[in-house]
């Protein structure tokens, strides 16, 4: 929202304050490609399935995404309700975001807060394109979440020691800066409260917005599962079993997943490394990933140089795509707790951790009866595990189902606090979530009815999530495709 008060972006100007707040978490705002029915963190964590696939080595230009991403085994709270069907994602105006700040910028300071509007490119994207404007390196600019490319995005950003005046004067494509103001610190990552969503789902079933409207209630009494969304895992669904791997010091079972076992997704000379490398031909493996990755080129150069020393090899591997494993991994084990908790979301259980939306702290569950009523009026909710060594465990019956999720993974939490150049702290997340603002209403789109779902989330949560459990069988529709 501005400083004035007004949205960005005239669609999402029925929106008030979603009243939710969260500890911030960098991996808001899903992604999700054009044309077809992939939604976007966030959360993101902070990175797409494409972002990572192009990091990995493992994305090509016209790479699709297959329709069970949205159909994954993890259950819905909402199973017993039909869901509407249809296909999302034909234009990036058919999904809209607009950032809930932490806080407004107060007039004042050496920082220059702007409102951008962006289309058809990614946050890094727009920020290089401003930054090389301006005569600036990327890096001086702040922004408090990363956005999806493949939608319609309203987000602030921030320059130090800059004139007002070049930034309201700058005139990019695809790019509109909607106000300008001053602030005394620089915008930094997870200085967000939330997003609110306007996202179109066309093809849907003739009562749709009757479906929809039942089952967003639901989720607004008993909160939104706040399951990882399926990019989290990435575009081959399986850097959580890279992290697995690195977690439990196998390497070579690591590097094996990363640079080998061709999937249904590689061809070319994707496929070409992919084959070398399992064939042990590490030289001309990275002859073949030097067009796709670098990264990945030089681990398989590595290997050929140390006569096949995965431990060594994997020293290669960047630290920024070893965390996205990691967290990979933590972000599986959450999803696996609840699902198996699904059905009691609503409720508190001695030894719970249980999660105050208002600040994000936490306290173990002495007397569940005692609790439920602040569970039930959505002032608390209960937690699952983001494993890692500064994570507070929880105990009773939850710690039970923590453990045994753990022991089923083979992972023991010995393996989370291995001494290495990247470590994941561990946590505590939240089972649900606050669904606000949301409603559901069938508009006009192109000579045919959509329907057009608005809701607003804390920072960190998916807008997959709302649309699983709304569509059901989206993933029926045709498969996505990214641009190139």
């Amino acid at each position: 929202m501005r400083p004035d008060g007004e949205v960005g972006h005239p669609a999402l100007s029925c929106f008030t304050g979603s009243g939710v707040a969260a500890p911030p978490d960098p991996a808001d705002g899903p992604r999700a490609a054009s044309r077809a029915i992939y939604a976007p963190d966030p959360e993101t964590q902070q990175f797409d399935p494409f972002f990572a696939a192009r990091l990995a080595g493992t994305y090509i230009p016209g790479m699709t995404v297959g329709a069970t991403q949205l159909t994954d085994p993890l259950p819905l709270l909402t199973s017993d309700r039909p869901g509407v069907g249809g296909v999302i994602r034909r234009a990036d105006e058919d999904f809209l975001v607009e950032e809930l700040p932490l806080y407004e910028p107060c007039g004042e300071g050496t920082h220059v807060y702007f409102g951008v509007e962006k289309r058809g490119m990614t946050t890094h994207e727009a920020v290089n394109r401003i930054a090389q404007s301006l005569g600036r390196p990327p890096r001086d600019i702040g922004y408090a979440g990363l956005k999806d490319a493949h939608a319609v995005t309203v987000q602030t950003l921030s320059l130090e020691h800059i004139d007002p005046a070049r930034i309201q004067a700058l005139r990019l494509p695809g790019i509109a800066v909607l106000w300008v103001n001053r602030h005394g610190n620089k915008l930094k990552l997870g200085h967000l409260r939330g997003n609110r969503f306007v996202i179109r789902i066309r093809n849907v079933a003739p009562d749709a917005e009757d479906r929809a409207s039942e089952i967003l209630e639901v989720l607004r009494k008993r909160g939104l599962p706040n399951y990882f969304g399926p990019q989290r895992f990435g575009v081959r669904g399986d850097t959580w079993r890279i992290g697995a791997a690195v977690l439990r010091g196998d390497p070579e079972e690591a590097l094996r997943i990363t640079l080998g076992r061709p999937g249904d997704f590689d061809r070319g000379h994707v496929l070409r490394a992919r084959q070398a490398f399992d064939a042990g031909n590490y030289d001309d493996a990275a002859e073949a990933w030097i067009r796709a990755s670098r990264e990945n080129a030089k681990v398989c150069r590595t290997l050929a140089k140390t006569s096949g020393r995965f431990d060594k090899a994997l020293r290669a591997v960047p630290l920024s795509l070893m965390k996205l494993y990691l967290n990979a991994a933590q972000s599986r084990l959450f999803n696996d707790v609840l699902a198996r908790r699904l059905p009691t979301i609503d409720r508190v259980m001695q030894g719970d951790v249980a999660w105050l939306h208002r600040n994000g702290a936490c306290f173990v569950v002495e007397d569940a009866n005692l609790e439920q009523p602040r569970c039930a009026g959505f002032d608390l909710s209960p937690t699952g595990p983001m494993f890692g060594p500064r994570m507070r465990s929880a105990e009773g019956e939850p710690g039970r189902l923590e453990a045994e999720v753990l022991s089923a993974s083979g992972l023991t939490a010995e393996d989370f606090n291995r001494r290495s150049a990247v470590r994941v702290d561990g946590g505590r997340r939240p089972l649900r979530v606050p669904l606000a603002d949301a409603e559901a209403r069938l508009v006009a789109v192109d000579d045919a009815l959509a329907l057009e779902l608005r809701f607003s989330l804390p920072s960190g949560s998916y807008a997959t999530c709302v649309i699983r459990e709304v569509c059901k069988d989206v993933g029926a529709s045709p498969v996505a495709e990214p641009e190139d």
